[in-house]
């Protein structure tokens, strides 16, 4: 008979095998004590990946790239006419360029166009690069040293000077010789969503055609190689299938309701949490998470001051490297508005909820 003497009770400790969450450390990609340091994005392929293949991922890129550029430049009439001149490719526009710069480097963290003048020193035209063929060579001070365009083989490379590349790294960090990549950032929840989008997709299908297990009065491997075909045909056509009696028997592999998780709910809290991370509101791309329009106003103006900055940098950057001042017109703004619906209901409701928070403290 087994003992049950009360006094042999022990405990775990879970303590030694539960560890509390712990951040990596991370430094800075940053320049040496040599004479050259390089940064190369080998990572580009990857992120630019995500991109192509996560339909939620290209519409928040493609909504900053849309927005940042906005309704195109302003300039005075001798900008303007240098700017309209230039073709990329061949069959690009200034905003065209700007746009798919600022795409470019949300995805990889820089952007690269090749800055083209007459023998003037006038800007003739604006070439996008690819990222991954685009080296950034620097001095041991930190300073940009060149630029190398990589080839299809190693002494196949093309340097330029400062000058001759557009250069945008969007997010630098400290002293990194590089941008930071936005697609970096959010793999982690890409990934997740992904994930459990293709769960959802095989538990439909699952759905309308469920597993069958089937039990078959023979273990000659000819006759259920035979058996198999037949039915995976059947089914795959959705066809009726038609056995002798006795000799075959089938059940439906099914799970019980609720003995899973629901996946929709998880769906939603990882598109919120992508959104927020690339700090664009779903109703800017379509979606309506918001509850009331008061809200969806206050998620619209916080994305208005983001997509400003945007318009800041790029625009620096655009007197800075290229010589030219321009203003990116956004494309509408609901500041005004919501400066008078304040004004119409005098106190807001978030001075209403303090002053009641505040009765009998």
């Amino acid at each position: 008979m087994a003992e049950t003497d009360i006094t042999s009770t022990v405990s775990s400790n879970l303590d030694s095998v539960q560890q509390d969450f712990q951040v990596d450390s991370e430094s800075t990609e940053q320049y040496g004590n040599q004479n050259e340091t390089y940064y190369d994005q080998v990572y580009w392929t990857k992120w630019f990946g995500y991109y192509r293949q996560v339909p939620e991922y290209s519409a928040l890129i493609d909504a900053k790239a849309t927005w940042t550029v906005g309704k195109g430049f302003i300039a005075d009439p001798q900008t303007s006419f240098i700017l309209n001149s230039l073709k990329g490719w061949g069959k690009d526009t200034f905003n065209t360029i700007l746009e798919n710069l600022i795409r470019t480097y949300h995805i990889g963290g820089d952007s690269f166009a090749e800055i083209i003048r007459d023998e003037d020193g006038q800007l003739i035209n604006l070439k996008p690069l690819d990222p991954e063929t685009m080296r950034i060579v620097v001095n041991n001070k930190g300073l940009i040293k060149r630029y190398e365009q990589k080839g299809k083989t190693p002494k196949d490379v093309k340097k330029f000077q400062p000058n001759e590349i557009f250069h945008l790294a969007r997010n630098r960090v400290a002293d990194e010789i590089h941008g930071e990549s936005m697609t970096e950032k959010v793999e982690w929840t890409l990934q997740a969503l992904m994930e459990v989008k293709k769960d959802m997709k095989i538990l439909m299908h699952r759905h309308v055609k469920p597993m069958r297990i089937w039990s078959l009065d023979t273990d000659d491997p000819t006759e259920i190689a035979s058996f198999k075909s037949t039915i995976d045909k059947a089914h795959d056509n959705t066809e009726n299938i038609y056995v002798p009696k006795g000799i075959v028997e089938q059940e439906v592999a099914t799970v019980a309701p609720n003995a899973t998780l629901n996946p929709l709910p998880w769906i939603a809290e990882l598109r919120t949490e992508l959104y927020q991370q690339a700090r664009v509101p779903q109703i800017i791309v379509g979606g309506s998470s918001e509850f009331t329009e008061a809200s969806a106003k206050i998620a619209y103006l916080a994305f208005q001051q983001n997509i400003e900055e945007e318009q800041l940098y790029v625009e620096e950057q655009t007197a800075y490297q290229l010589g030219l001042t321009i203003e990116l017109d956004f494309p509408a703004s609901l500041e005004n508005e919501v400066l008078s619906d304040q004004k119409k209901d005098g106190n807001s409701a978030f001075q209403q909820n303090d002053t009641t928070a505040g009765v009998g403290q």
